[in-house]
């Protein structure tokens, strides 16, 4: 089946998920690009639909996808170059789009190892910052990312987008700030909070054990709720004009450090 209308009802459903209304309401996301797709399928995600544009891939051997789904039973679209671009949430689109079910965002599903490295993100607003600690947090193996009062859903395409699929390999959840809080008391884990009020160097913290390292909002950082809740706070050293680092980067530079304390090359 070719779909070549762009007021198809199936295109206008997919365009819809932009929406998060319409994720909560239909349970689905929707996942853009033939390398978050693969890594959604590799952490087994069970696509709902495939939306395809085979004049827009990049690589014949990207027919491996396709082939792979309708293996695992998704549904197969195929849509015409003009549709997919109306289809497309970004530029320049590679030919492939699928509605995917929402994923697990609940405290309760999160599984931990017996010391656990989390990234807390208090209310961080935009996509793209939450992308990227996604990005690192896979590459760095932490156990989740936790979304406290958060501010969008994980299930924001932009997300989907800025992690380059790393949503689907990276636990995650999303809670109150005293849900969270409740979480980590009852399993132990003590809050490392950043802010560059603080006199003590992220370096000489103690991150070799279990620990949740928390940053805030892009703006104004954490909240008093999260400082006065930590074990320790810390801060990076800062020697120029500009008084905070991107979230994101402040998130990585913490996690690597943790890394580096507990002997991981």
């Amino acid at each position: 089946m070719l779909i070549t209308s762009p007021h198809n009802p199936r295109i206008k459903q997919v365009i819809a998920l932009r929406d998060r209304k319409d994720r909560e309401r239909s349970g689905l996301m929707r996942v853009e690009g033939y390398e978050e797709l693969s890594l959604a399928l590799d952490s087994g995600v069970r696509p709902h639909t495939l939306f395809f544009c085979p004049a827009l891939w990049r690589t014949p051997e990207q027919a491996q996808l396709l082939l792979r789904m309708r293996a695992l039973g998704t549904e197969t679209l195929e849509v015409s170059p003009r549709v997919f671009e109306k289809l497309a949430y970004r530029d320049h689109p590679d030919g492939w789009v699928a509605t995917v079910p929402l994923i697990e965002t609940r405290l309760a599903a999160l599984r931990l190892g017996a010391t656990p490295l989390l990234l807390i993100a208090e209310s961080v607003e935009k996509p793209g910052n939450l992308g990227a600690m996604l990005r690192t947090a896979d590459a760095a193996g932490v156990d989740a990312v936790i979304a406290a009062d958060p501010l969008t859903d994980w299930g924001n395409p932009n997300i989907v987008r800025a992690s380059k699929g790393a949503l689907f390999s990276v636990p995650v959840a999303a809670a109150t700030s005293a849900e969270v809080l409740t979480w980590l008391a009852e399993r132990a884990i003590p809050v490392i909070a950043t802010t560059p009020q603080a006199s003590l160097r992220y370096t000489d913290a103690n991150l070799r054990g279990p620990v949740a390292i928390a940053v805030g909002e892009e703006k104004h950082g954490l909240s008093r709720r999260w400082l006065d809740a930590a074990a320790q706070q810390v801060r990076i050293p800062m020697v120029g004009r500009v008084n905070s680092l991107n979230v994101a980067t402040a998130a990585a530079l913490l996690i690597y450090e943790a890394l580096r304390q507990r002997g991981v090359s």
